[in-house]
């Protein structure tokens, strides 16, 4: 969710305006992360119920598609740099409906040769990105879940295209505070550390809460409508780079990460959504 109301509008031009992808089996009656977040950016792969649950948040929190464009921005901001530190292959977990600005389109703008992985658990998220990369060999969209590290890891396609004897960019982008505590987000994060080598990067992206009682408020309407949905302190989500070396400039609100902005005066909702990039020693 980042910047202007008037860039973010340029930034969803930008975005597939197609129609929604219709997959056998998508139950329609509940929403799903990926689609209100699609939504949220502009698309249009998602369903009434989706659109329904984005709008609850339209309304109770006027910035959420800034929010939205500030954490995207962030993305590729932190796409770019683990790129720089010379990283040339990902898996983005959590991904997400395909938009602009993709993970594979940003690292391989920096280095053509680069390898993405989209891992996500929801049947339109597939479909769509399956057929939107089917011509991209470098790249490919496997079916798996973030509290299934090692399904992940061991994953047949994810093998053949992942060199596992060489650092590797991890990205967690808005995912991490959809595992609630009784799933223990820490205990998911070692098993990833463990399942790649030194020198691989980790890049979180997450909801922030500075007990406040609007993110109270926000996090319970994600509990209501999804089950699941944990808006963390500073301190917490420190604590999910535990084993790793955080980079500066540590964990700051999207909306200043790695931006020349870094003196800015955020809207109260640009404070709501914070990330930070580590390296594993």
């Amino acid at each position: 969710m980042g910047g202007g109301m008037g860039d973010g509008a340029d930034f969803a031009a930008e975005y597939f305006a197609q129609d929604p992808v219709v997959v056998p089996g998508i139950d329609v009656t509940k929403p799903s992360i990926a689609r209100v977040y699609d939504h949220l950016l502009g698309g249009k792969d998602n369903y009434a119920v989706d659109r329904e649950l984005s709008d609850v948040f339209i309304t109770r929190i006027p910035g959420a598609r800034i929010i939205a464009f500030d954490n995207r921005r962030a993305l590729v901001r932190a796409v770019g740099a683990m790129s720089e530190a010379g990283i040339r292959q990902f898996i983005d977990i959590g991904s997400g409906l395909p938009t602009a600005d993709n993970v594979h389109q940003v690292a391989q703008r920096h280095a053509p040769e680069s390898r993405v992985v989209y891992v996500d658990n929801d049947p339109v998220v597939l479909a769509h990105g399956g057929a939107l990369l089917a011509e991209n060999e470098r790249t490919v969209v496997v079916q798996g879940d973030l509290r299934d590290p090692a399904g992940v890891l061991e994953h047949d396609e994810v093998r053949e295209l992942i060199d596992f004897g060489r650092p590797v960019g991890v990205v967690l982008s808005a995912i991490l505070h959809h595992v609630n505590d009784d799933e223990d987000p820490r205990a998911l994060m070692r098993v990833w550390r463990e399942g790649v080598p030194s020198g691989s990067h980790f890049y979180i992206s997450h909801f922030r809460s500075e007990r406040d009682e609007e993110s109270a408020r926000l996090e319970a309407i994600l509990q209501q409508s999804l089950g699941r949905g944990r808006w963390r302190t500073d301190e917490e989500i420190l604590g999910l780079f535990e084993g790793l070396d955080l980079l500066e400039p540590g964990i700051l609100p999207c909306a200043l990460w790695r931006t020349d902005a870094a003196e800015a005066e955020l809207t109260s909702w640009q404070r709501l959504i914070a990330g930070g990039l580590a390296v594993l020693p």
